[in-house]
């Protein structure tokens, strides 16, 4: 039984007619009113992961739970399809787990809080916002265990629960939470922070029927949806073909050994329908690696990533929902069954937006074919205790490469996220017993091409105290991919130099890692695809790259480029460019650095650490 919504004004909401000028005014104020949630949230709570990084996902719906303004689209009508109670006014509803709500979170460590917003006793819309906790309890500190083989053993599983009952905070269930993280400080204020911004939202919501009506700002909210809806009706129509296209990329491995998975997608359009199949994705991991993927959070993904590259004058909303079918098969590697573990879906999350670039891009590559990007947010875990004899837990997530994209160069060192903002050195320096000595483009890692990758980025951080570290990273097997002729970007790499100057390569999934006091890791991100023909790039940018310290000069080869000193040998370059495109022949629309099986062969050669074993269902 779906949720079952009390009121004590049972009155419907109307639909009525409106002014232009009041739709926009009303649609301006909703947006601010998202922006004031982020600016709440940041401002109130304690965790580095939120405060400063902005880990936290804001939104506001209708009173059908469809996202009007916010950013990672709605998951409140698969949430209400799953819950069972009965919501009143003054509630505030809290979960985290993906098997009890539909995958509205996709693993334990994200929190989410659910508003809905009463005026006079009548419904008449929702708040809501999850953000990423310090920590969940579980096998290790962070709460996302490489090794973990089902989700009990990834820390308290909260099903949705009445956080606030009647306008009356439940204090029992709270501490009963808060009693099994580690981080019980820092996820009290953050939660009070995700409660604080939807209590925000939620009056200026009421701030706007005040000042025009329950019923106008009802109809707005329709008009918003059904603007996007034939918006995004327009772009499927222009970018989604009716002939079939596949695309499959990887995931390098699990964590325990086996690798790599693939993540394979056909996309087809029949009318105005997109319709995306996932039939081919491998069977679900062993390991923590599995993501839950809802079909309504994939149609977001779909959405933002679209309106982003055709046209981003677009309202993002929810409003374009049934204009997509999405189809994955039970039991796979984004479906997998209960009790798989979830914790580390980041890489397969993240590798979801390469397979939809290339998808989208296929049918005019010199328009919307972008390269394979930075699609993770590798982490980084340093926990133990300081000399004060006091604990701390350092929660990290890494940037990289952007893809060279058909409009220009890759950005260096950026995030998946575009909300996302990079916790500053000097606050980590202060809040935990290490030292960042190097923060730094490497160069040469984006991909060569007309459009260059985006660098990543080599940080190498000192720890100060005896403790361990978790890694969490991506893209160390398989290349991020070049197209149009352009190479691949640079894999990711892990060096553990100890204080006594010996060294090891650490795996790019490791965890319960012992360090000392003078250990440094250097943390290498890896670089985004080339876009285009690298010896038709403009010899000029390229000086001015090695200029600027992103590409080397034993790098300039990779375009072509001859150097004189310090400036560019035109008739040798000329010359030099002759030659390499002969020898190159025609070149590919993809460039993925060789079949599965090459890559494979020579992984411990070029990666220090040897090849995973495929998985036993191949």
């Amino acid at each position: 039984m779906p949720a079952t919504i009390l009121h004590s004004n049972p009155e419907p909401l109307k639909t009525v007619a409106l002014e232009g000028v009041t739709v926009d005014i009303i649609e301006n104020a909703l947006k601010n009113a998202r922006v004031e949630m982020d600016a709440v949230l940041f401002r109130t709570a304690m965790s580095p992961g939120i405060r400063e990084q902005g880990d936290c996902f804001p939104m506001i719906a209708n009173v059908e739970g469809k996202m009007v303004v916010g950013q990672f689209g709605s998951f409140i009508g698969p949430f209400l399809e799953a819950y069972e109670g009965e919501i009143e006014e003054g509630d505030i509803i809290l979960t985290n787990d993906p098997y009890l709500c539909n995958a509205a979170v996709s693993h334990l460590p994200d929190w989410l809080v659910l508003k809905p917003v009463f005026k006079t006793g009548r419904h008449i819309a929702w708040t809501a916002m999850f953000g990423h906790m310090s920590d969940n309890g579980g096998m290790v500190p962070g709460s996302i265990p490489i090794r973990a083989t089902t989700i009990y053993q990834e820390g308290i599983r909260i099903p949705p629960v009445k956080l606030y009952k009647r306008g009356e905070l439940q204090q029992d269930i709270l501490e009963l939470i808060l009693h099994n993280v580690r981080t019980s400080q820092w996820n009290r204020f953050d939660l009070n922070a995700l409660v604080a911004a939807c209590n925000t939202a939620a009056r200026r919501v009421l701030e706007l029927t005040e000042r025009f009506s329950d019923d106008i700002l009802h109809t707005t909210m329709g008009i918003m949806l059904k603007r996007n809806y034939d918006a995004m009706k327009a772009v499927i129509e222009m970018v989604v073909p009716e002939q079939p296209r596949t695309f499959a990329d990887y995931i390098c491995d699990d964590g325990m050994g086996m690798g790599p998975y693939k993540i394979q997608c056909k996309l087809w359009r029949e009318g105005s329908k997109a319709i995306f199949d996932f039939a081919g994705t491998d069977p679900q991991a062993q390991s923590s690696v599995n993501f839950f993927l809802n079909e309504d959070m994939f149609k977001m993904f779909f959405g933002s990533f679209t309106i982003n590259v055709v046209d981003p004058q677009i309202v993002f909303n929810d409003g374009f929902y049934d204009l997509v079918d999405v189809r994955i098969p039970q039991g796979t590697l984004l479906k997998p069954n209960f009790p798989a573990a979830l914790s580390g879906r980041t890489h397969a999350l993240g590798r979801i937006f390469d397979v939809l670039g290339a998808l989208l891009g296929m049918g005019a590559p010199e328009q919307l074919l972008n390269a394979a990007g930075f699609s993770d947010s590798p982490h980084l875990f340093y926990s133990g205790y300081d000399d004060r004899g006091e604990w701390f837990q350092l929660f990290q997530i890494g940037f990289g490469g952007i893809p060279g994209r058909p409009v220009g160069d890759g950005l260096d060192g950026h995030s998946l996220w575009p909300g996302f903002t990079n916790v500053p050195n000097e606050f980590i320096e202060s809040y935990f017993p290490l030292r960042i000595e190097r923060y730094e483009t490497i160069p040469d890692s984006g991909g060569a091409g007309l459009h260059r990758g985006g660098n990543g980025l080599s940080v190498a951080y000192r720890f100060l105290c005896d403790g361990e570290i978790g890694i969490h990273d991506e893209r160390w097997l398989t290349y991020p991919w070049g197209v149009n002729g352009g190479e691949t970007g640079t894999r990711s790499s892990k060096r553990l130099v100890r204080a006594d100057g010996s060294e090891e390569w650490l795996p790019a999934k490791a965890e319960s890692v012992r360090v000392k006091a003078g250990d440094l890791l250097y943390f290498n991100t890896w670089g985004g695809g080339g876009w285009g023909d690298p010896y038709a790039r403009d010899p000029q940018l390229v000086l001015a790259d090695v200029r600027r310290g992103l590409v080397s000069r034993q790098g300039t080869r990779r375009y072509g480029l001859v150097l004189a000193g310090d400036a560019v040998d035109a008739e040798a370059t000329e010359r030099l460019r002759a030659e390499l495109t002969a020898a190159r022949g025609e070149a590919p629309l993809f460039n993925h650095g060789g079949s599965i099986e090459e890559i494979r062969a020579r992984c411990l050669d070029e990666t220090h650490l040897p090849a995973p074993e495929a998985p036993a269902f191949r």
